[in-house]
């Protein structure tokens, strides 16, 4: 909006219609927020302002690639997780590192970030509990990743954020997967390798085996052997 401001353009109603995200919900305000009197000089200083932030967003971009130099390549490899961009990539090893023998396991990693969930056991059940505290910046950072991977169609995380959503809530879930992100992060710098998604149907084809094996089970313990002959499609 400030750009089409800066480029001659006073239409509140076009103005409003270049709304992102959440934005397109308060396009009413926005037309009314932006009408009013908007002269050369105004777009002027606009101009001067966004020039001087592109220039130093540019300069900070180049100074971020040269440190990473040393981490491209873990770099790389975080880019390939669904929901992770190269520079929530840079994030992570910025806080964990790229050596990850310091942590034995993904577990020891989740537990130091603040992800692993609490141990909440009663009468024998296990129950929600809340996550251990830890490195706040990185547990954002994955919850940021972890909400992008849940609007990807067709995904492993996709498909997890959602199951988890409709019994724990949305919040509950991004952080559950911010989780799962962060253990397969480990994974991939420890094996050395880039991230293979499961795809989005993996939780219906594993619920699948199990109520199939389970049923079998029940007929094996009523007397009966199975053959199982699938339909043709």
């Amino acid at each position: 909006m400030l750009k089409a401001l800066v480029a001659g353009e006073r239409d509140p109603k076009v103005l409003a219609e270049l709304a992102r995200g959440r934005l397109r919900n308060k396009l009413p305000a926005l037309r009314e927020a932006l009408r009013g009197r908007f002269g050369d000089h105004h777009a002027l200083l606009i101009r001067v302002v966004l020039e001087h932030l592109e220039g130093a967003i540019a300069q900070l971009d180049r100074e971020v690639d040269r440190v990473m130099t040393p981490f491209a390549e873990a770099r790389d490899r975080l880019d390939t997780i669904i929901g992770v961009g190269k520079r929530a990539a840079e994030c992570i090893i910025a806080e964990i590192g790229g050596d990850m023998g310091v942590f034995p396991t993904a577990g020891h990693l989740a537990s130091w970030a603040g992800l692993c969930p609490g141990n909440n056991v009663s009468g024998g059940k296990r129950h929600s509990g809340r996550p251990t505290k830890g490195n706040r910046w990185l547990r954002e950072i994955l919850v940021e990743c972890a909400w992008a991977a849940s609007h990807t169609r067709d995904t492993y995380l996709a498909a997890q954020f959602w199951r988890l959503a409709r019994r724990l809530g949305k919040k509950r879930a991004a952080v559950a997967v911010g989780h799962s992100i962060l253990v397969i992060a480990w994974h991939l710098l420890t094996d050395q390798c880039d991230y293979h998604d499961l795809g989005g149907d993996y939780f219906a084809q594993r619920d699948g085996d199990r109520q199939r094996q389970r049923l079998v089970s029940q007929l094996h313990a009523l007397g009966f052997r199975v053959t199982l002959d699938p339909i043709a499609a």
